[in-house]
């Protein structure tokens, strides 16, 4: 079989998404088993992956699945304790009083916020954390998840520390003497050097893309969750927007330039919160009092905005009066808990992560499953939960009703999950099999190659957010396509340092769309069944931040041979300029 026809049918569990999940707005829990099956059909008949590493490869997914679970159930059980403990409804009061515009609180929170939490974490945690915290502030469920998906894309690359460079891209590359002998002619024998070099090459292609996120997310809200469904009520607050993307990219390129690849989402994020609370009291760049913006009334909500089954109940009765810092000192000790057990020079990681539960070589077949139990954030999240009874001086019942909502709720999302993780793992381990072909993440990225040539830059991009689709993972897009993507780049004879940064890059953007951040966004909140509505908002935001890193990584890599002015660059110039005539076209006032 030929490479393009290879690529083509290796495309199909992903078009069986499309169709089924996006197209005819299946929920994932109908349309993700027959993923599954399409690709255990063609691993089996086509690839020849015998039915023992199939079935290892599902009972891995299983594994992940679980781990995801957990990490769902401890994000609402520390919702529903801070509902019953009142603290949410202080916290509430507390984004009112700076701002009761809607846009502002969530640049605020998921913007700001929700990239101190990516570079504490990753691995979907923000969504876990802002999501339900958006819920809480009145933000319809099904808006609250498109925008801590949206968000999920600047900061991604390095979140956890730095894990997608540091584990993943490092994992891709090492042990190839091309790659050593290109670091060597840059002059780094160093390989954390390396990783830094690679860092800030991606740091540089995350801020340009980074300046419209927050106006995107702004205008996805107000355009299908405002009363008037309009771009223009959240482009009015493009200065405030430009203020908020500027206030973290800003010291993210120079902490990823200064520091490397652990600190530019941890600290920028940080730093740019600091920044943009301040200027809002301030009232800088904020929209007047006669523009706020508020979603229509509840009893106007769309049907999909919300959950069939709530999974939110009334604000609780504290047992005592609580301050706003007491409100918000669980959610400090998350942050604080991620930062001590994800920086590599604290010993709680290795010590965490070093304890670990697992199925090694699962039924013989090579492939094994494992999870650091006391590192996920789950556990993070359950340790908060159980500060809050303490420090909230809880009553047994409200903490046993949280207890039960947070079950009920993980209960939930568990169909969709046991079907679209085990669908992934069957896809990625499709490598070994008797017909000798390259597993279907390879394949598919051979193809496009093939149909791409000099245009390739375009395309690395989308191939790493590709890669994050299916694996739901940033850091395992890099993995599998980092020396691929370095090879694209030798064999066109321009610089593959930088194709290698458009692939973490797109893999980042890919977290946008990915079936089961999705799925675990959502289930916060009870938003099952609504998979396709999320995607199907979020879908163009993913192509605008694949297709820009991509054009100005043509232009760099083809300035030389075609000049400054070439594809690349017109493409970059006319989003910019697209963009700055969206915003003069909507500032019209409010009729």
């Amino acid at each position: 079989m030929g490479t393009l026809g290879l690529a083509a049918v290796a495309l199909t569990p992903i078009l069986v998404v499309a169709v089924f999940l996006v197209g005819l707005r299946w929920p994932a829990s109908r349309a993700m088993p027959l993923s599954w099956l399409a690709a255990v059909v063609l691993a089996w008949g086509v690839w020849g992956v015998t039915g023992t590493r199939i079935a290892a490869a599902s009972i891995n997914g299983l594994w992940v699945a679980a781990t995801l679970l957990y990490i769902i159930f401890g994000a609402l059980l520390l919702l529903h304790t801070l509902r019953e403990s009142g603290a949410l409804a202080v916290i509430r009061q507390g984004f009112i009083g700076i701002t009761p515009d809607r846009r502002i609180q969530v640049l605020l929170i998921a913007w700001l916020f929700g990239a101190f939490i990516e570079g504490s974490a990753g691995f979907g945690t923000p969504a876990a954390v802002c999501v339900p915290l958006l819920v809480g502030l009145g933000f319809p469920p099904l808006s609250a998840v498109v925008a801590g998906m949206l968000i999920q894309s600047t900061s991604v690359s390095f979140g956890a520390a730095g894990t997608p460079i540091l584990i993943g891209v490092s994992t891709g590359l090492s042990g190839s003497e091309a790659v050593m002998a290109y670091a060597e002619s840059l002059g780094y024998s160093d390989w954390t050097a390396f990783l830094h070099f690679i860092g800030i090459r991606i740091g540089i292609l995350h801020a340009v893309a980074g300046t419209l996120v927050p106006l995107i997310v702004v205008a996805t809200m107000t355009r299908f969750f405002g009363e008037r469904r309009s771009f223009t009520e959240g482009l009015r607050v493009w200065r405030f927007a430009l203020f908020a993307a500027l206030a973290m990219t800003v010291p993210y390129l120079i902490l990823a330039v200064v520091l490397g690849p652990e600190f530019p989402s941890l600290l920028g994020g940080l730093i740019g919160l600091g920044i943009v609370v301040t200027g809002a009291r301030r009232g800088l760049f904020m929209p007047p009092p006669e523009d706020h913006f508020e979603f229509p009334p509840r009893n106007a909500w769309e049907a999909d905005w919300t959950a069939d089954r709530e999974t939110t109940m009334a604000d609780g009765v504290p047992s005592r009066p609580i301050s706003p810092v007491a409100a918000w000192m669980p959610y400090a000790v998350v942050g604080l808990l991620l930062v001590i057990t994800r920086l590599p020079a604290l010993p709680l990681r290795s010590w965490l992560s070093g304890i670990v539960v697992g199925w090694p070589d699962i039924l013989g077949s090579g492939i094994s499953a494992s999870a650091a139990p006391f590192f996920l954030p789950g556990t993070t999240f359950v340790v908060a939960s159980l500060f809050a009874v303490v420090f909230h001086r809880m009553r047994g019942a409200q903490f046993g009703s949280a207890l039960s909502h947070s079950l009920s709720s993980t209960g939930l999302a568990s169909v969709a999950l046991v079907f679209t993780v085990p669908m992934v793992q069957v896809f990625l381990n499709t490598g070994n099999g008797t017909a000798g072909f390259a597993s279907m993440p390879i394949a598919l990225a051979e193809g496009a190659a093939q149909i791409a040539g000099s245009a390739w830059p375009f395309f690395s991009t989308f191939i790493g957010g590709l890669g994050a689709f299916v694996a739901g993972s940033n850091t395992v897009s890099n993995m599998m396509f980092s020396l691929f993507q370095f090879g694209v780049g030798e064999r066109l004879g321009v610089d593959p340092g930088w194709v290698v940064a458009l692939q973490a890059v797109g893999g980042a953007a890919g977290n946008m769309i990915c079936v089961h951040n999705v799925v675990a966004a959502s289930a916060v909140v009870g938003l099952i069944g609504r998979e396709g509505a999320v995607i199907r908002r979020t879908l163009v935001p993913f192509v605008y931040y694949a297709l820009l890193p991509g054009a100005l990584g043509y232009s760099i890599l083809w300035s030389a041979t075609r000049g400054l002015i070439n594809a690349g660059t017109v493409v970059v110039v006319a989003i910019f300029v697209g963009a700055a005539i969206w915003i003069a076209r909507h500032q019209r006032p409010n009729r």
